[in-house]
């Protein structure tokens, strides 16, 4: 997909291609991209389901105030 350029999606496509442009020219095996790529993404759900979780336990405590 492309984007207008300097915008902000063009930005994070651009930083996305360059990441993964350096794993290429770097030579790095796939499975090693897909460990690092499913290693963010784990985290990043970890870190949103905490997030959900402190938001459910101060819900249920207002509740019970």
């Amino acid at each position: 997909m492309d984007y207008k350029p300097y915008s902000p999606e063009w930005h994070r496509k651009r930083y996305l291609k360059e990441a993964l442009d350096k794993y290429f020219d770097d030579y790095v095996e796939n499975e090693v991209i897909h460990s690092d790529l499913m290693d963010i993404l784990s985290a990043r759900m970890s870190a949103a389901v905490s997030e959900v979780n402190k938001v459910m336990d101060l819900k249920d405590k207002l509740k019970n105030t």
